[in-house]
């Protein structure tokens, strides 16, 4: 007979999958402000392989869900390129100087815990200012947003560095900025 008893251990990370997979499918947001604090708390995962859990898995996920998105023309490509931009290089950035500078596991899961002290807050508030923000105001008299390059790139930046470092923030804080630089754009193209 086969012994399944190894498989019992993966239970509950599978339960905590679903509830914040469901989650994620059900709002669009918090997948890393959910998952890393659960996984570093309740499985005793440590920081670091918390955050590169997370954002291996988001990746995967995320990138059915954008194929979604793309397919239904909801994808407001300028902002993406923008945001682009500035997060890439500050996630290079990021990773080279983990990489490179010399810190021992516990500095850089104290600078991970320090980060999502920042960023879980961050998220909070911003899932409670997203429906103020996200008010249409009045259309301007060319019914258009201005582009906002620069403060589009240097939110970049901010997200890469955060979501690198925590794998939190890319959903609540990034949609709720968006929501505020580009009010007359759809909910579902932001």
């Amino acid at each position: 007979m086969i012994d399944l008893g190894w498989a019992a251990g993966f239970l509950p990370l599978i339960g905590a999958g679903f509830g914040v997979g469901f989650l994620v499918g059900l709002t669009g947001v918090g997948g890393g402000a959910l998952m890393t604090p659960l996984l570093i708390s309740s499985f005793g995962v440590t920081p670091q392989i918390a955050v590169g859990t997370d954002l291996l898995y988001a990746s995967i996920t995320k990138t059915a869900g954008s194929w979604r998105h793309h397919v239904s023309d909801h994808v407001e490509w300028s902002i993406v390129f923008r945001l682009t931009a500035g997060s890439i290089p500050a996630s290079l950035i990021l990773l080279a100087a983990i990489a490179f500078i010399p810190l021992n596991t516990a500095a850089l899961a104290h600078w991970i815990r320090m980060g999502l002290i920042v960023a879980l807050p961050l998220s909070g508030l911003a899932l409670i200012l997203y429906p103020i923000l996200a008010r249409t105001p009045e259309r301007e008299a060319d019914g258009k947003d201005p582009p906002h390059p620069m403060i589009t790139v240097l939110f970049g930046v901010a997200l890469g560095l955060l979501v690198t470092l925590t794998s939190v923030g890319a959903g609540a804080i990034g949609v709720s900025v968006l929501a505020a630089l580009y009010p007359h754009l759809p909910a579902k193209r932001i």
